[in-house]
């Protein structure tokens, strides 16, 4: 429930809180025109309509990426999409079910059985205004809380939740302002999305140039040199270190402390047979490296057995060799040296390993190549903070907006 407002001067207690007195509480149908359930259609049906799915319900807005297309729409049917429809998830996991996205530009799309599409009458709301209800913390643990499980999903039903759910509503021209707020907010939040986006684009293209050789640095001009990884690394067999902290390897944070992952320990109370990994080591995932999951180390602790650990010998910068091993083609590589049947029995320990065959350039420039990509990191890590930053500021703010804390003119 809101409470921040509680016995304030002109605030009133509702079923969602205390609120402005001014402000209604209104149920879902008592503002929406109709409500519709999406298009059954045949999956195997391919056609040129793009089909709108919960996926496509990304931040409070309906995109068009990753679609799937059907047929036999044609240009009267009812489920063809317009600006200003909001498309509820009605059936998923816990997590998804109840998401609700506004869409923002009619195009030819229809949607699909699992979403509903609710028209708002907009002499009571503002479409717009409604979507950022339906998309705070708060409404979104009770629409949980509506959602029943069924065999596999939860499931909200449609005709409860617009007798029962209730949303606050201020007058039109207070939501059409705390929605310009909120939307300025967005679209810093999008521009940021967008350059993170254009800079993780620069440094892909950087690695496929530096690490192969087709671009050099202006300062270089000695050749590269073919080398078997059992030339340039060792491995570390390091055991009983029990005194040592947990680390984990993952693909896309590197190597972390194991209590930074959110998930069940699954590993072993005896840590006699987990490995040491140390500052300079790399890392990778035994079984999924042909996948890419590999890391420098920054840390000292222990990993699973199921990990194997490289030391770099002299000669070799560990960081060139860890934005390396994440290019494709080096990952293609891996995934042919491991031994196993299927992709998920396939392992490369070191022994294979040690096969793969890359060209590097001297030391001097490896470190030259690792330092370009390193600042590209340092650019998109800035980036990701600062988005990190505009969001949990916008949560804020929604909160004090929508709840009346904070008014603005209307």
């Amino acid at each position: 429930m809101i409470d921040h407002n509680e016995n304030r001067p002109g605030y009133k207690k509702t079923k969602v809180g205390w609120l402005p007195e001014e402000w209604k509480v209104r149920r879902l149908g008592s503002i929406t025109k109709f409500s519709q359930y999406g298009l059954s259609l045949n999956s195997e049906d391919k056609g040129l309509t793009p089909l709108l799915r919960m996926g496509n319900i990304e931040n409070g807005k309906v995109t068009y990426k990753n679609l799937t297309y059907v047929n036999g729409v044609d240009d009267e049917c009812k489920y063809l999409v317009k600006a200003n429809d909001l498309l509820f998830n009605r059936t998923n996991s816990l997590e998804h079910v109840g998401k609700l996205g506004i869409v923002t530009e009619s195009k030819k799309a229809v949607f699909a059985s699992y979403l509903v599409r609710f028209k708002i009458d907009e002499s009571l709301a503002l479409p717009t205004f409604v979507t950022y209800l339906f998309n705070t913390t708060e409404s979104r643990n009770r629409l949980k809380k509506m959602a029943t499980p069924g065999v596999c999903q939860y499931n909200i039903n449609q005709s409860e939740l617009q007798r029962h759910f209730v949303i606050q509503l201020p007058s039109l021209n207070e939501q059409k302002r705390i929605a310009e707020i909120l939307s300025t907010w967005e679209e810093t939040i999008e521009q940021t999305r967008r350059l993170i986006d254009a800079k993780k684009c620069r440094k892909k293209a950087l690695m496929q140039q530096l690490l192969t050789g087709k671009k050099r640095l202006p300062e270089f001009r000695k050749p590269w040199k073919g080398y078997n990884l059992g030339q340039l690394f060792h491995e570390r067999r390091e055991t009983d270190c029990g005194h040592l902290p947990l680390l984990a390897i993952t693909g896309k944070n590197g190597i972390i402390p194991a209590s930074d992952i959110v998930r069940k320990d699954s590993s072993n109370k005896d840590k006699s047979r987990y490995k040491r990994i140390a500052p300079g080591d790399i890392g990778y995932n035994t079984m999924r490296m042909w996948q890419g999951v590999s890391a420098v180390a920054h840390l000292e602790g222990i990993v699973s057995p199921a990990y194997t650990i490289c030391i770099p010998k002299n000669g070799v910068d560990v960081n060139f060799m860890g934005y390396l091993f994440k290019l494709p083609d080096i990952i293609h590589r891996f995934w042919r040296f491991s031994q196993g049947l299927v992709n998920d029995t396939l392992n490369l320990k070191f022994h294979h390993f040690s096969k793969v065959k890359i060209t590097v350039p001297p030391e001097d420039e490896q470190h030259r190549i690792a330092d370009v990509l390193s600042v590209a990191d340092d650019e998109i890590k800035h980036l990701e903070q600062k988005l990190s930053a505009i969001q949990k500021q916008k949560r804020g703010l929604m909160q004090k907006l929508l709840t009346g804390e904070v008014r603005v003119k209307s």
